[in-house]
């Protein structure tokens, strides 16, 4: 994947909160689930930690306990991504730069796609962080993972992640894997806006939580079939190519974070589908596919449909 080198940047849909304190262990439990918030693979990196005696789980807490050293006093520091985000060119050389603009393609896709429905898209920044972050759906840690909060309408991500799941998922990584993460998060702002997160609810392979993240799995891959021909403001895209590749390392992705592949290779080798809340691998891989291959949202409809696969 390729940005037009001409293309400009809008880097304040991304919020820096790196330089405002945060940190501490522990895990992400509340946001993940008892303040709503909704993850790649957030759910399950904690359940696999407490599996493995990894973190405690105090009864009635719903997930988990309080989260050590989380930072206060957060403020938005944008200045070097604004100075240092301005062109596709700078994505194409600057990591950062790069995640700005497939947050930019991402949301122009959304706008479009609801302008033709004949309703208006609310753009959602992405905050990026280091350790720890406070949310509308409560306090996080990096060990959540990648989520949307619904009671912000924000998306957060601490990008040492992407090299989590290459180190710890045994993913092939590489931008596209990033951008469809990314796309993911921000197909469960898309459910927010619908109002198809309050769905999300219970565990188990036919749950309304697997249904919601099956199909925000979908949604990015409506994004990636239309990620090359959506026009930014200026008129051309923002994304110049996606290739086989770029597919390929997205579906990898969405094999190694599935339920069971999770369970299996990092929680003990058990599969327990009455915990499942993200979907299988076959079923991520399938409903990504769906998206990609039609191109239009409405197939994504995981939760009028007895077949997820």
């Amino acid at each position: 994947m390729r940005f037009d080198d001409n293309a400009g940047l809008d880097a304040s849909e991304v919020q820096d909160l790196r330089g405002s304190g945060g940190g501490g262990g522990g895990i992400g439990g509340r946001v993940a689930l008892g303040g709503g918030g909704l993850g790649v693979v957030g759910l399950i990196i904690y359940f696999v930690l407490s599996q493995l005696g990894g973190v405690s789980v105090p009864s009635g807490s719903g997930l988990g306990g309080g989260l050590g050293g989380v930072g206060s006093g957060q403020a938005v520091d944008n200045s070097k991504l604004s100075s240092e985000c301005k062109t596709g060119a700078d994505a194409n050389k600057n990591h950062d730069c790069a995640i700005v603009a497939v947050v930019n393609s991402v949301q122009d896709y959304w706008t479009q796609q609801f302008a033709r429905s004949g309703s208006t898209y609310r753009k959602a920044p992405t905050n990026f962080f280091n350790g720890g972050v406070r949310t509308g759906c409560g306090s996080a840690t990096s060990d959540t993972g990648p989520f949307y909060c619904p009671a912000d309408s924000e998306v957060y991500i601490d990008l040492s992640f992407f090299e989590e799941l290459k180190t710890r998922f045994g993913a092939q990584g590489g931008l596209f894997t990033e951008a469809y993460v990314l796309a993911h998060e921000y197909g469960h702002h898309v459910q927010n806006l619908l109002g198809t997160s309050r769905k999300g609810t219970g565990t188990g392979p036919t749950s309304g939580s697997v249904r919601l993240e099956l199909q925000a799995d979908c949604y990015a891959g409506v994004w990636a079939n239309h990620a090359s021909t959506t026009p930014t403001e200026s008129g051309k895209p923002l994304i110049t190519d996606v290739t086989q590749d770029d597919i390929n390392s997205a579906l990898d992705t969405a094999s190694r974070i599935g339920d069971d592949y999770i369970q299996e290779n990092l929680g003990g080798g058990q599969v327990d589908r009455s915990k499942f809340t993200h979907g299988t691998s076959a079923q991520r891989k399938k409903w990504f596919t769906t998206g990609f291959q039609t191109g239009e949202p409405a197939r994504c409809d995981t939760f009028g449909t007895n077949n997820l696969g």
